[in-house]
């Protein structure tokens, strides 16, 4: 099956942007700073269209000043003629169907390509020839039924070079520590597209599939601490006449720093870290500890003076999870589901924490309701309530309580 690819045309592949994902607001402003390079970047290419393969925001309903942003930029595409095409991503889009990519696209700012009709998945045609058609990713790996139930079969046959979007894991090509996550199998996307734009797994991959390219392009801005550790910026594609081209964000330098506080004091560990973090300025700075202290506890160690002496730095975060003092020795946590482990974590440490009662029941009732989410559309307000009524009934105080 032959297909025309205008020798001219390029477009833009961009994923997993989450803005707005950040809670560091240096970070949160990072994010949207990326977004806005990206666009100035495709400008600058005159690519022909631009693909968001899933979680352009971090939640499916944003503050009004992200929506505010990211349409503000979507605009500048839209002006010099550039369409966007995009697919929800398992973060911006809610079960209940509420998505405030449904307000950009009615305002024409861009177009969701996952379209179907009688279980037929459709083609949306760019102005270019190109043909685009995709899947949305969903929570949980739900998306999952949608390979099974759709049928592909006119998307397959239809001529022209084909984009097929898609925001799910693929099992055959899964990132080191994500082999126990299901994803989807490669058989199961459908056949004879010449470019597989992919999104959700944050990593930078390639390879041939089918006839064509699976690519994943990374995130748009690292969404968290081990993400910017090991990625440093964000990245997005430039695909040129079938040739694929990684642009990479470095808005920020990124330093690193790992250091083992195994047999060291609280302020051998403060020492440590000033003799070695030098030249940060205007630098996101990046502090991995790991070890047991040999005495005392972390809350001992002086973030607050150490993140003064860095006070040029663009931002300092920190990631101490590594990290374990002798008063509360580290848990073995061993194999089981997870009423299992949290059983165990509560009978081992149960005296150790002094809660003064020697029933583990009101433990588990207590944990079982701090397990509780807050509902899509309730107010802070009314989930803090419910949740304090249940608090109060899971631990029979009725009366005491007020």
């Amino acid at each position: 099956m032959g297909f025309f690819l205008s020798l001219d045309m390029k477009f833009a592949h961009l994923a997993d942007c989450h803005i707005g994902g950040w809670s560091e607001l240096k970070l949160k402003q990072l994010g949207m700073d990326s977004f806005k390079k990206a666009v100035e970047i495709c400008l600058q290419e005159r690519v022909g269209f631009v693909l968001i393969a899933g979680d352009l925001f971090n939640t499916a309903l944003p503050g009004i000043e992200l929506v505010r942003d990211v349409a503000g930029e979507l605009k500048k595409l839209r002006d010099e003629g550039v369409d966007v095409y995009l697919i929800p991503g398992s973060h911006d889009f809610s079960p209940s169907g509420k998505t405030m990519l449904d307000v950009l696209e009615r305002s024409g700012l861009c177009q969701n390509v996952f379209r179907h009709e009688n279980g037929r998945l459709q083609i949306t045609e760019d102005k270019t020839g190109v043909k685009l058609t995709g899947i949305l990713g969903l929570a949980a790996g739900l998306d999952r039924e949608l390979y099974k139930q759709l049928d592909f079969s006119d998307v397959e046959k239809e001529d022209g070079y084909k984009i097929f979007l898609l925001h799910t894991m693929i099992d055959e090509f899964k990132p080191r520590g994500m082999e126990e996550i299901a994803g989807e199998k490669m058989g199961a996307l459908p056949r004879n597209f010449q470019y597989y734009a992919a999104g959700h797994v944050h990593y930078r991959f390639e390879t041939k599939l089918n006839d064509g390219l699976l690519v994943y392009p990374g995130p748009l801005f690292p969404n968290n601490f081990k993400e910017l550790e090991e990625l440093k910026c964000g990245s997005f594609c430039i695909v040129e006449d079938g040739k694929m081209r990684r642009i990479f964000l470095k808005l920020k330098e990124v330093r690193s720093y790992q250091f083992d506080v195994g047999g060291k004091t609280p302020k051998e560990v403060e020492e440590e870290i000033l003799g070695n973090v030098k030249g940060v300025e205007d630098k996101i700075v990046m502090l991995r500890l790991d070890g047991m202290l040999r005495e005392g506890s972390l809350g001992e160690v002086d973030f607050k003076k150490l993140q003064g002496m860095m006070a040029g730095a663009y931002c300092v975060l920190k990631n101490t999870t590594g990290v374990s003092s002798r008063e509360f020795q580290e848990l073995e946590v061993g194999e089981g589901n997870v009423e299992d482990i949290e059983a165990r974590i509560v009978a081992e440490h149960l005296g150790q924490l002094k809660v003064g009662f020697d029933e583990q029941e009101y433990i588990h009732r207590l944990m079982n309701v701090l397990d509780d989410e807050k509902q899509e559309g309730e107010r802070n307000y009314d989930f803090e309530t419910r949740l304090e009524k249940n608090i109060v009934k899971a631990l029979h105080i009725e009366g005491i309580w007020g």
